[in-house]
């Protein structure tokens, strides 16, 4: 049996609800989730219902971009509290920057002679928030391109014909307010920054100064020689070791929960960061 402590709802860029997500775990063995949506814990309520319902421990979670030293890093947050209010404030200003920024991307299409629009991309976005996935779908209905791969190489990656930058939080103030709202920092998909991973011996002691407790050891693509290297300086820096799937459902054809054929992820993780809470406490 493997635990998932990365996956996103259709309150960010998933393309399943809450519920949905605890059903398949249930279903795929996986005993425990974390809900991790980029920007909002607005799913995680549904989902500890659904955990109770169908039997799954669900973890209230979040996934964050930020900014270190102008290297772009993803922070996993874990047992926040949703009603902290300098965390609900972070999240709010994340949001309406996202929305600016799709605002912007829209107008450079529309530039570009394809005819689309804001409330075309909220129907395609549904209850969550809008992002750059959603305009990527957006411009595959338009017959712009033929795969999400496309629609980021042509339009939306860095220096693509209709980029935006986004604002970003650094990784000092996002752990900051992750830890402030009683939470666990984790550093995501280490892989996704560096393939070598010889970056983590500068990064890990400075992010573990602001307050970053644990490192996603087990990721897809982080295969075992990777997962040890991983493990020895997590070991060295006394981080939490964490795991998952990164699913989003549909939006990524071909991918699945954790276990099975998918990344392994030891339960026992989980309850190591149970007992560093418990010893915060």
């Amino acid at each position: 049996m493997s635990i998932d402590l990365h996956t996103h709802s259709w309150f960010s860029d998933g393309t399943k609800s809450p519920t949905e997500l605890v059903q398949l775990a249930e279903k795929s063995g996986v005993t425990a989730l974390a809900i991790t949506d980029h920007d909002t814990m607005d799913g995680v309520g549904e989902a500890l219902a659904a955990g109770v319902e169908y039997g799954v421990e669900v973890v209230p979670g979040l996934e964050i971009s930020v900014m270190h030293k102008k290297i772009a890093l993803h922070i996993l947050g874990y047992y926040m509290d949703p009603s902290n209010a300098e965390l609900a404030y972070a999240l709010a200003t994340l949001q309406e920057a996202r929305d600016r920024r799709n605002d912007k991307i829209i107008a450079k299409l529309q530039a570009l002679g394809v005819a689309a629009t804001v409330k075309e991309l909220k129907d395609i976005s549904g209850i969550g928030q809008t992002g750059r996935p959603h305009i990527a779908k957006l411009l595959m209905n338009h017959g712009m391109v033929r795969s999400m791969p496309q629609a980021f190489d042509e339009y939306l990656k860095k220096d693509a014909k209709a980029y935006v930058a986004r604002f970003a939080y650094s990784a000092e103030d996002a752990i900051g307010f992750i830890t402030g709202a009683g939470g666990i920092a984790v550093l995501a998909h280490p892989v996704q920054v560096d393939r070598t991973l010889n970056f983590l011996a500068t990064l890990l002691p400075v992010l573990k100064s602001y307050g970053l407790e644990g490192i996603e050891t087990y990721y897809p693509t982080q295969k075992k020689k990777m997962r040890k290297r991983i493990r020895k300086f997590a070991e060295e820096n006394g981080l939490l070791l964490t795991g998952g799937s990164d699913y989003h459902g549909d939006i990524r054809p071909g991918t699945r929960l954790a276990g099975g054929n998918n990344v392994f992820v030891p339960p026992e993780l989980l309850e190591k960061i149970k007992e560093r809470l418990a010893a915060k406490a």
